[in-house]
């Protein structure tokens, strides 16, 4: 019999509960997902086949003591299905302008025009089935259809599936950055499987301060996919990267939110193109004067 553990938690927690299962428990077969939920908050799911459900919640909760004191755990018994299967079936193909993101089940789906972008659901976070990437992807899509980019920044990478959409279609280096050093070797798993192993730099680095980002500036196109309150903060670091006129396209960020994200570029001499609602996700595009 198969137990599924889930925690619920914002995601720095998450990620940091992820982290957790996959180091301790991935040892005994277990199998941890991280996935973005409709509500802004994040699901960590972990699969056992052994242990029995009252003892899998307390060797988690033993394990990750006040770390998750936020965080709800339940433990279910599953009734023997391929759960693998199951899931792949609700990842369907996501069409935002020329870009395809699909799973490597649905391969065939990606024939014929569009650039395909191949990521499957895992440990990193990002699939393209969020409001807020495919956001991302067709507002990319439509700014490029009418300007040519060279130096390319990923901040928060994740899958590396912006990464990945904007090499394949500029035919040039992004460097794609995050803090989560498992984010970062998905990132260069998928970039190898779409071929633009090449043209991508996966990078670990926490903000914009690491050398590499600095030394690389300044940027005419950046794309930060994260969350509200650090990329506020992040704006009068970020700013300065930026060259004169290039753009700046953030999300992760809920409508609602948005404001405080405006107002924190704005003050740095940023200048608000557009700002776009995807399914109560903001898309927000500035340009440096």
């Amino acid at each position: 019999m198969t137990f599924k553990a889930t925690l619920t938690a914002a995601l720095p927690e998450a990620r940091r509960i992820s982290n957790f299962l996959e180091r301790d428990y991935s040892g005994d077969g277990a199998v941890v997902s991280l996935d973005e939920r409709s509500d802004g908050l994040w699901s960590v799911d972990a699969y056992f086949e052994t242990g029995g459900a009252e003892g899998i919640a307390e060797r988690i909760r033993d394990g990750l003591g006040t770390d998750a004191f936020c965080a709800p755990l339940t433990v279910e018994a599953l009734p023997d299905t391929d759960w693998v299967a199951e899931g792949l079936k609700s990842l369907t193909p996501v069409r935002a302008g020329r870009f395809l993101v699909h799973g490597s089940h649905d391969r065939g789906a990606a024939r014929g025009g569009p650039v395909a972008i191949e990521i499957d659901a895992g440990q990193a976070f990002g699939t393209g089935h969020h409001a807020s990437t495919a956001g991302m992807l067709g507002v990319l899509d439509r700014l490029i259809s009418t300007r040519r980019f060279e130096r390319v920044l990923d901040l928060g990478t994740g899958t590396g599936v912006l990464a990945v959409a904007l090499a394949k279609a500029l035919r040039r280096p992004v460097l794609a950055t995050d803090i989560d050093p498992v984010a970062i070797r998905v990132a260069r798993e998928n970039a190898t499987r779409n071929r633009v192993r090449d043209a991508i730099r996966p990078l670990v680095a926490a903000g914009v301060s690491h050398p590499a980002i600095r030394g690389s500036a300044p940027y005419d196109l950046v794309v930060a996919n994260i969350l509200a309150e650090p990329l506020r903060r992040l704006a009068s670091q970020l700013a300065p990267l930026v060259q004169r006129g290039g753009i700046v396209i953030l999300s992760g960020i809920l409508w609602q939110q948005r404001g405080r994200v405006i107002a924190a570029y704005c003050a740095q001499g940023m200048r608000l193109k557009t700002a776009r609602n995807f399914d109560g996700w903001a898309v927000l595009v500035f340009q440096r004067p």
